[in-house]
C-alpha cells in the first residue's frame, strides 16, 4: 500500500508557551482520533511531528496512525527556520520511500508548517536548497498564527500561505478540524483518482488565505510580537518564562495622532530541561527596558510575589518580601529596591 506521508513542522518558540502549544498539542491529538475513524487514512496516512526553535528535532517519526501516540511538546529560544527546514528536509530524504522502475513509492509528502513568529535567522540558504530539492515534490501549507509579519518568506517556500486568527479556544477548534478535513480529502482523491492536495475552504474570521504577491520578506533577530523573559526561581532553582504580548495604542498630542508600544502581561510558566536542547546557545543579548512592561505575574514555580527581579549579575529570578534574597543564578545574597516613578530597567531578553 502507498503511504501519503504527513509531516507537521511546529515552530516551539518561547512565544508559543501557555495556551497556543497546549492547543497545538489538544488539536494535532484531537486529528490523529479523527483520522482513526477513516479507512481510508487508515490504509494511507502516516505522521511524523518536528519541532523546531533554535535547534530542530524529531518527536514523533514517521508511524501509520494506529501507532500514534501523542507527544509532549518542548518549548526553545529562537525562530530559525532554517534549521527547521534542513531537519525537515533530512527526514524527507530518509524516509520517503521513492518511485523505481519496478515499485511505486509513496504518494507526494503533504507537509504543515505552523509558526507564529518571524525568523530570527538568515534563512535565504535554505529557501534556495528547499527550491531545488523539494518544492516540487511535496506539498506544503504554511499557516501564521496570529501575525501576518513572516508571510513575505513562508511566500518563497509555498504558495498556501494561510493566516489563522487564533483569538479563542473555538477558532483552535475550527482549525484542527479544518486541518482534519483536508488530510482527509487529499488522502481519498490520491487513493482514488491520484490527484494531489485537496485544501478545504478558508474564507472565514479565523483562517484566511494571504496575498502573498504583498508581503515582503522580513528579518527579525528577535521576535517583536512578543518579549519573552527567561527567569530562576530562588526557592526551587527551576527555569521559567514570563511572556508579554505586543499592544499598540493610540494618543493624543496636540493635533497629532500617536502610536505607543507597550507589552501587556500574558503570563508566567514553568520550564523543562528540554528548553536548553532547542535553544540556540550562540544567540546574542537582546535588551528591552521594563518600562514598556504592563504588569508583573508571581513565581509559577513557588509562588513568590514577584517573578520579575534582576541581580546584578544580570539574570532575573524571583523575590519574596523578605528584606535580602538570594539569586538562584550566582549565589549572591542582596537587597532588592523596587523602581518607581515609572523608572524602569534593561533587561536581557530572549529572542521568542
Amino acid at each position: 500500500m502507498r503511504r501519503l506521508p504527513i509531516y507537521f513542522l511546529i515552530d516551539v518558540s518561547e512565544s508559543m508557551v501557555g495556551e497556543p502549544i497546549s492547543q497545538v498539542e489538544e488539536g494535532i491529538s484531537t486529528i490523529i482520533q479523527a483520522l482513526k475513524t477513516d479507512p481510508t487514512a487508515i490504509e494511507t496516512v502516516w505522521i511524523s511531528i518536528i519541532a523546531f526553535a533554535g535547534k530542530a528535532k524529531t518527536i514523533l517519526p514517521l508511524q501509520d496512525i494506529i501507532s500514534f501516540y501523542p507527544p509532549k511538546y518542548p518549548i526553545g529560544s529562537g525562530t530559525s527556520l532554517s534549521n527547521g527546514l534542513r531537519h525537515l528536509m533530512n527526514e524527507l530524504d530518509s524516509n520517503v520511500k521513492k518511485t523505481t522502475p519496478t515499485t511505486k513509492g509513496d504518494w507526494k509528502p503533504l507537509i504543515f508548517l505552523f509558526t507564529d513568529g518571524v525568523p530570527t535567522d538568515n534563512t535565504d540558504p535554505v529557501i534556495t536548497e528547499w527550491k531545488q530539492r523539494w518544492q516540487r515534490s511535496v506539498n506544503l501549507v504554511a499557516v501564521s498564527f496570529g501575525s501576518e509579519a513572516n508571510a513575505g518568506i513562508l511566500a518563497q517556500l509555498t504558495e498556501h500561505v494561510l493566516f489563522f486568527k487564533n483569538a479563542n479556544i473555538d477558532s483552535y477548534k475550527y482549525f484542527f478540524k479544518w486541518v482534519t478535513a483536508s488530510i482527509t480529502t487529499t488522502s481519498v482523491n490520491i487513493e482514488s483518482n491520484g490527484t494531489g492536495i485537496n485544501l478545504e475552504k478558508t474564507d472565514n474570521d479565523w483562517l484566511s488565505k494571504i496575498d502573498i504577491s504583498k508581503s515582503a520578506p522580513v528579518m527579525q533577530l528577535v521576535d517583536d510580537n512578543y518579549v519573552v523573559l527567561l527567569a530562576k526561581c530562588q526557592q526551587s532553582s527551576r527555569h521559567y518564562l514570563i511572556k508579554y504580548r505586543k499592544n499598540i495604542g493610540n494618543n493624543t498630542w496636540g493635533d497629532l495622532q500617536l502610536q505607543t508600544r507597550s507589552y501587556l502581561q500574558v503570563g508566567a510558566y514553568p520550564l523543562k530541561d528540554d528548553y536548553f536542547e532547542l535553544s540556540d546557545a550562540s544567540a546574542g543579548n537582546h535588551k528591552i527596558n521594563t518600562a514598556e512592561l504592563v504588569g508583573a505575574p508571581t513565581c509559577p514555580c513557588c509562588s513568590n510575589q514577584f517573578a520579575l527581579a534582576q541581580c546584578s549579575c544580570g539574570k532575573i529570578h524571583c523575590i519574596g518580601y523578605e528584606e535580602m534574597n538570594t539569586c538562584p543564578w550566582c549565589g549572591k545574597t542582596s537587597r532588592y529596591v523596587v523602581v518607581e516613578d515609572g523608572g524602569g530597567f534593561d533587561v536581557n531578553r530572549t529572542q521568542g
